[in-house]
């Protein structure tokens, strides 16, 4: 299938327009970038994260007072999505010593309230889960769904004796998690996702996302200097660095002006750009291939008007391509979930800019050095 078959738009004439175009997204992104900055999510900050649904809607600032009610000191309390999601999280990753007592008393009140004549003793207590031996182990699988149903993440475990007790998280999740069912009984939640990362994780795998970005420019930049001139390349890769900025630059303006989208940098993101880089290259790389092939026929031809030839040419496929690509991407981004709306905007946003920057950034550049050199472009 083709359309444009006689397509024939003077881009490049138009190429010091979109200059000012490029230079007034770069300006407003980065400047974005250097005031507000991004929002990072939990696989880069480190800490532990929930996400609740709610059935009703919710007062975000009356679930922000209530959180911090529950004795785990700051925390982060923000819409998630509409206005029954919210998005919990803190820099802990365990149970304050504090706190610990309060969440063992109100497991084992649970079981005395609901079994009062089961007994049962704490055998093994560790930071993040306390191991119960009850008297009568036939009743280990009512205790453990009473515990589950309460909001506890309780198990049947076997110990040496190959006895069955019951074993009990205690985690930050699931103290909070207990404390909003008691404080919001009114409206039933829940749990959509629970994360926990450790600073030190999450400072690795900042430095590797950006290591992966950076990493996979230079080898493009390689790639494309043997395959065609050196200029296709820089221009190519000019385009790339275009493309990250003018996309991150677009995260840092729309967070806290578009809370329908979960604008926050995660892996999930970063694997969003590097899927934006290859396909923006890929564009590019037809383009560049289709000069290759003019100049060789057309060897007379001036430049800009063989380069806007090329791009008349490929103008069909990057169309049907690009476009049949948004639309399941789009899809993606209305009825993915919110884990994935950021991935789908990234990439929906990013294969616009990138169709643009192969255009008026990448062949652009190209043109106006050659012709600032005044020598002819050979392969």
């Amino acid at each position: 299938m083709r359309i444009f078959e006689t397509l024939n738009v003077n881009f490049l004439g138009k190429r010091k327009i979109f200059y000012v175009v490029s230079a007034v997204m770069l300006i407003a992104g980065i400047g974005s970038l250097a005031v507000r900055g991004l929002e990072l999510g939990i696989d880069f900050l480190g800490g532990s994260e929930i996400v609740l649904q709610f059935e009703k809607p919710i007062d975000i600032a009356d679930v922000r007072q209530k959180v911090g009610d529950i004795g785990l000191g700051e925390m982060e309390v923000k819409t998630f999505g509409d206005e029954t999601g919210a998005l919990i999280r803190t820099e802990l990753q365990q149970i304050p010593d504090d706190i610990y007592p309060k969440v063992r008393g109100k497991i084992e009140e649970t079981m005395t309230s609901n079994y009062p004549g089961v007994g049962f003793e704490a055998i093994d207590t560790a930071e993040n889960s306390i191991t119960y031996a009850l008297d009568n182990p036939d009743t280990v699988e009512y205790v453990v769904e009473t515990l589950f149903e309460t909001g506890f993440q309780a198990g049947a475990t076997v110990g040496e004796d190959d006895v069955p007790h019951v074993m009990v998280r205690v985690g930050i999740a699931d103290w909070i998690k207990e404390q909003l069912r008691e404080k919001m009984g009114d409206n039933e939640f829940d749990v959509l996702r629970e994360d926990k990362v450790g600073p030190k994780i999450g400072e690795e795998l900042k430095w590797d996302a950006v290591t992966a970005i950076v990493a996979s420019l230079v080898i493009i930049l390689i790639y494309l200097g043997f395959r065609f001139k050196f200029i296709f390349a820089m221009g190519a890769v000019a385009a790339l660095f275009h493309d990250v900025l003018v996309t991150l630059g677009l995260f840092a303006i729309l967070w806290g002006w578009a809370p329908f989208i979960n604008l926050e940098i995660d892996l999930t993101v970063v694997a969003a750009f590097l899927t934006l880089v290859g396909y923006s290259i890929n564009d590019t790389v037809i383009v560049f291939d289709r000069v290759r092939e003019n100049l060789k026929i057309h060897k007379t031809e001036p430049l800009e008007q063989l380069m806007n030839r090329s791009i008349n040419m490929t103008m069909s496929r990057t169309i049907l391509t690009g476009g049949t690509t948004m639309l399941a991407v789009f899809v993606l981004f209305l009825l993915g979930g919110e884990v994935l709306r950021a991935f789908s905007f990234t990439l929906f946003f990013g294969i616009i800019i990138g169709t643009y920057s192969s255009i008026f950034v990448a062949s652009a550049l190209v043109l106006d050095y050659a012709e600032k050199r005044g020598s002819k472009v050979e392969f």
